[in-house]
């Protein structure tokens, strides 16, 4: 059976596993660190400015329409084979969700509440982070979920230039026409992507919740 056959390999390669493993997490560590810190304060700006706003959202959609197999190609002639080309494809791919997302979730805040705001002595740092952050948190974790979620998927590409990660085996299994090497992969990412799609949106529902 293949699925016992890929269990098998894995176990028999549990320390290369467990390697790949830590290299697939830290490149989504990257890539999200730098979205997060990039695209929320960013967001946060742009939604005070309907020109910036659009200008940010059309820039963030013309991320979204190339594919990060081409912006890692096209990394390749400055970074060469490295981790830095597939943070750096993998930064890109994150951008756009936590963008948007930001960019809504404080636009969506109701101008009534901000003037509550101000009308009990707040200055724009107190509403910023009292009252506007709190109310865009749950928005703001729904883009940063689905970031996650795309750059644990699309992670696995950084083993095509060598850059390590759990697509070691799903290119291993493809140069070998073994599956079951290719599961040990796909299956790896696939568990990995469902448990922070759990995880974020478990906190996201948390955030929602009234209190």
């Amino acid at each position: 059976m293949i699925l016992l056959d890929a269990f098998q390999y894995a176990l028999a390669h549990t320390d290369e596993w467990l390697g790949a493993l830590e290299q697939h997490l830290l490149l989504v560590a990257v890539a999200l660190t730098i979205g997060i810190g990039v695209c929320v304060p960013l967001g946060a700006l742009t939604a005070r400015s309907r020109a910036a706003s659009l200008s940010a959202i059309n820039a963030a959609n013309g991320l979204r329409v190339i594919p990060s197999l081409a912006i890692l190609f096209l990394a390749l002639p400055y970074f060469g084979l490295s981790f830095t080309a597939a943070a750096l494809a993998l930064t890109l791919l994150a951008l756009p969700p936590i963008l948007i997302n930001t960019d809504a979730a404080f636009r969506g805040i109701a101008p009534a509440i901000q003037e509550a705001a101000r009308g009990m002595g707040m200055n724009s740092r107190q509403m910023l982070w009292r009252v506007e952050f709190p109310l865009a948190l749950p928005v703001i974790l729904a883009g940063i979920r689905i970031a996650t979620v795309e750059v644990i998927a699309s992670a696995t590409l950084a083993a095509f230039i060598g850059a390590g990660g759990l697509g070691i085996y799903i290119t291993r299994g493809f140069a070998l026409y073994d599956n079951s090497i290719l599961l040990v992969g796909a299956i790896s990412v696939a568990l990995l992507a469902l448990s922070a799609e759990i995880i974020l949106g478990a906190l996201e529902r948390l955030t929602r919740a009234p209190h």
